[in-house]
């Protein structure tokens, strides 16, 4: 089977080159440690977000302690731009994943930005509804595909997105751990590390402390098209 170019697009997040610079001129550079805290469900919508470097994880938590991963913004990408245009708090909360840097742009200065400009509103207004597309695909997945499928899609589009690919011709190098994943796809850490170790022994990929090296996309996304 041929896999599909498009089988999973590129993490939602990117704006025009004008757009981008634009904002980052005006942000401010905040290092996160690991597993800090960037904001809590419920916050006010103060600002808006860009990882520079590392990985932040868009989560929310049941009064049980279960938590449901929404997903992982990673470098070049903006996201909290929802909360700042409806005045709603904010839906969910944002740890960094791994040592990050995040581009802040505060929420007055944003709207001083783009308030005037109808062609950045248009780009926020797209970039909202790629999100509640990319949602409701994910939701879809994980109804519609079994545990290797997903866990692979996972894998591509991580790789894609560190890497700035637009294929899945090549290899790949993950800096995430087994638990995220876990988190993610609704499964155990065991049944993660289960299928992993199953394709590092075929040869797919190797594990190793926080971090997978994907040899070949290929046979991943191949994987990730089965239904």
């Amino acid at each position: 089977m041929t896999p599909r170019q498009d089988i999973l697009p590129a993490p939602v997040g990117a704006l025009d080159a004008e757009l981008d610079a634009l904002l980052r001129r005006h942000a401010k550079v905040v290092a996160l440690d690991r597993k800090h805290m960037l904001y809590l469900r419920g916050s006010p919508p103060d600002a808006l977000f860009c990882v520079e470097a590392g990985i932040v994880r868009l989560s929310v938590t049941s009064a049980g302690g279960r938590e449901a991963v929404l997903g992982l913004i990673t470098a070049g990408h903006w996201f909290g731009e929802a909360s700042l245009f409806t005045g709603e708090a904010r839906g969910h909360d944002a740890v960094a994943v791994v040592d990050s840097q995040v581009l802040v742009v505060p929420r007055a200065t944003l709207h001083d930005l783009v308030d005037d400009r109808s062609d950045y509103l248009l780009q926020f207004l797209r970039l909202m509804g790629l999100r509640y597309r990319w949602t409701l695909g994910r939701m879809d997945d994980s109804r519609l595909q079994n545990l290797p499928a997903r866990l692979a899609g996972t894998l591509v589009e991580a790789c894609r997105t560190e890497a700035d690919r637009s294929t899945v011709e090549s290899g790949g190098h993950v800096t995430i751990a087994q638990e995220d994943l876990a988190h993610i796809l609704g499964a155990s850490r065991q049944s993660i590390n289960k299928v992993l170790k199953s394709w590092e022994r075929q040869g797919i990929l190797r594990v190793s402390y926080r971090n997978i090296i994907v040899n070949d996309l290929q046979p991943l996304a191949i994987i990730a098209d089965e239904r």
